[in-house]
């Protein structure tokens, strides 16, 4: 009996072999399944990301708001591939057809019961090396928004209905409800 069982390293090719219907993500060669989002995961996401793209419009910023499924290819590998809830991408040669090839400037992720470890584990290293500025880690069942600025090694926790100030934009804040 093998003891060490070797696990089975995947790919990008893989990811898109999936039968149509099944989402995924992947993540040094290793799949993770995602269940669908629930309504409140899918309301906070619309809520969040009409603030961003109004706030970038009022702006005149240069800025993108891509909500899930969208494709961010983190490293130059074929072993990471993933779909943020909400990317936020300021350099447009990032983008190609397919997706986000590169670090998106802001990620959004909206903690559900099967992707809490991930969110807040597996991915925050991932975007923390692959060079994400900013990552929000947005917890509904405890209520707390995560804050990880990663340009100056800084982490905050907001409760909801508190202003979370956005470390990529100075003077703009969002109250998550």
């Amino acid at each position: 009996m093998d003891v060490a069982k070797k696990l089975e390293s995947y790919t990008i090719e893989d990811i898109y072999a999936l039968s149509d219907g099944v989402r995924a993500e992947l993540i040094d060669g290793q799949i993770h399944y995602m269940a669908p989002p629930n309504r409140r995961h899918q309301d906070i996401i619309f809520t969040l990301s009409r603030k961003i793209a109004d706030y970038i419009e009022a702006k005149k910023g240069c800025c993108k708001v891509y909500l899930a499924p969208f494709a961010v290819f983190l490293n130059e590998d074929d072993r990471n591939y993933v779909e943020p809830d909400i990317s936020i991408i300021c350099d447009s040669n990032k983008l190609n057809d397919k997706g986000c090839v590169g670090a998106p400037d802001w990620i959004i992720e909206i903690v559900s019961p099967s992707s809490r470890k991930i969110d807040y584990y597996n991915k925050l290293f991932k975007y923390r090396t692959a060079g994400v500025r900013e990552y929000w880690v947005v917890d509904p069942d405890r209520k707390i928004v995560t804050v990880y600025e990663f340009e100056h090694d800084n982490m905050e926790e907001y409760s909801f209905g508190e202003d979370v100030p956005v470390g990529i934009y100075e003077g703009f804040s969002i109250k998550v409800q």
